[in-house]
């Protein structure tokens, strides 16, 4: 079972980077074909395309031996992920190193190409290429999975704020007036706003669709206190507080800031010490 695992997971591997293996290969090997770096005088076009595909396969040889033969024979453990077994910069230095050598006894013995410093330079330049663009392959490919993971989490985070605004609107407020008979109950998402009226409070609120109004005793101060818990309530003026579920939008006129209040005749006015907040608070709303 063991060993059907490791080979299971071996498959899985070539499967993940035969395909990049493949592109970084093919693109060695166009580069020397169309920029030829190297003499291949010695070739007819035939030999030469293959002369410069052996310079792809040496290549493509060394990433597979680097990336997924080496890390898959000294893996130990059974899970399916072992890229982390040989850091990315030893792995990237033995592709760069063996196939620098490679090239290089493979331009002097097949292609019979005198070797300088020169031609050392170009084949290092070269031979760089690959372990760079595995690199970049790899960070791409982490920036993608982290971006997917804070996508999930957003999600996440977004269905428990949903969750727990909804378990807000459901929970019932409690008005407590100043006469121990006038205390008032409603849901959190009835409340459309709250205003002062001398030494009473005027509470709109929705029963059946229909807007009703209920006079309590007490003062905005205390009832402000008393729904400080709930930040869908937030205070627009001196004398009114609102629902911000409510807001339907914010004129300008006359030089004052007026809420609209969805499916209510009345607006309610907004000063200017709160006026950013509410803007904050509504988001989309204008003014």
């Amino acid at each position: 079972m063991k060993i059907f695992n490791k080979l299971n997971i071996l498959y899985h591997s070539i499967r993940k980077e035969l395909s990049l293996f493949l592109s970084i290969s093919l693109g060695i090997f166009l580069f020397v074909l169309f920029f030829q770096p190297f003499q291949t005088e010695n070739f007819d076009f035939n030999n030469r395309l293959l002369f410069i595909a052996g310079l792809g396969v040496i290549v493509f040889l060394f990433m597979f031996l680097f990336r997924i033969t080496l890390p898959w024979l000294i893996h130990k453990m059974p899970e399916s992920r072992y890229e982390g077994v040989i850091p990315y910069y030893i792995t990237g230095f033995l592709i760069f190193a063996f196939s620098a050598v490679a090239f290089t006894f493979y331009l002097k013995y097949v292609g019979l190409i005198n070797i300088s410093y020169y031609i050392v330079f170009k084949v290092a330049l070269i031979c760089l290429a690959p372990p760079v663009a595995l690199r970049l392959h790899d960070i791409i490919k982490e920036i993608q999975q982290q971006n997917e993971s804070l996508i999930i989490e957003n999600k996440m985070l977004q269905n428990q704020v949903e969750k727990c605004e909804e378990d807000i609107l459901n929970k019932t407020i409690e008005f407590i007036s100043d006469t121990s008979t006038g205390n008032l109950n409603l849901l959190v998402s009835d409340v459309a706003f709250i205003k002062s009226a001398d030494n009473y409070v005027e509470i709109v609120y929705k029963e059946n669709n229909n807007f009703r109004k209920k006079l309590i005793r007490s003062t905005l101060k205390n009832i402000e206190l008393q729904i400080s818990q709930y930040t869908n309530f937030i205070r627009c003026h001196r004398t009114c507080i609102v629902n911000t579920l409510f807001i339907d939008k914010l004129d300008r006129r006359l030089n004052n800031q007026w809420l609209t209040i969805k499916g209510y005749d009345e607006q309610v006015p907004v000063s200017r010490q709160y006026l950013l907040k509410v803007k904050e608070a509504t988001g989309s709303t204008k003014g």
